[in-house]
């Protein structure tokens, strides 16, 4: 294992190894943990008592961050010329059909969520290859596959988040920077947690939450109590 810097060693010594915080306890102490010199992101790592290769125990979804990601969000919206410009005007960064669908079939990912209509599914279906590993693929269970493509290219640049649990039963997302205030940080961090509750599949089976760390990019992770999270 890689020898950690000084700085890491330091902030790592205010995490008691033996101790699980409360989610208050959680989003202030990692805003000490941050030390790099750019805006790290705040990190959830939450493992769920899941199995995603069973279709009725895959947990995904979105949800709208109170106080956004932090992040900018590059919104492809794949879309005949009929609603081209509705979504232009709500900000999307790339607005197109057949040239996008060229350009990802070349190699093109340069974007962090693409919106699509209905009515194109049909030709943007052979783009799985290309699309589907990063998880950009438009889905009507992410809200991506959508005739309202003014609100969700506005929704998405405002912070709203796609998420699924991976093969292993975890998720990895951002609730934010480490510029947030402790209090942003944990508004985001229990709306997500409300929403992962809510979603629990009828069919999992014993502890739900299995466990929680919250850490910056480059800081030692947090471990949060199951308690404080079922009791939001």
């Amino acid at each position: 294992m890689a020898k950690r810097g000084k700085k890491y060693q330091q902030v790592a010594e205010l995490i008691d190894p033996d101790m699980e915080y409360t989610i208050e306890e959680a989003c202030d102490l990692v805003k000490k943990t941050a030390t790099a010199s750019f805006d790290e992101s705040v990190d959830l790592d939450l493992r769920l008592g899941v199995d995603p290769r069973h279709a009725d125990q895959m947990v995904r979804g979105t949800v709208s961050l109170p106080h956004g990601s932090g992040k900018s969000v590059r919104v492809l919206a794949l879309v005949n010329e009929a609603k081209q410009e509705e979504a232009k005007e709500a900000g999307a960064d790339h607005v197109g059909l057949d040239e996008y669908i060229e350009k990802i079939e070349g190699g093109w990912a340069d974007i962090d969520v693409v919106i699509a209509t209905p009515d194109v599914m049909g030709k943007i279906g052979r783009l799985g290859r290309q699309l589907g590993p990063k998880g950009l693929m438009p889905n009507p269970k992410s809200g991506t596959v959508t005739m309202d493509v003014g609100d969700t290219v506005k929704e998405f640049k405002a912070g709203k988040m796609d998420f699924r649990v991976d093969k292993t039963g975890i998720l990895h997302v951002s609730v934010g920077k480490a510029s947030f205030d402790a209090n942003e940080i944990r508004e985001n961090l229990k709306a997500f947690l409300r929403m992962i509750i809510k979603m629990r599949p009828a069919s999992a089976k014993g502890i739900y939450i299995r466990s929680a760390y919250l850490s910056t990019t480059m800081g030692p992770s947090i471990p949060i109590s199951r308690s404080s999270i079922t009791s939001i």
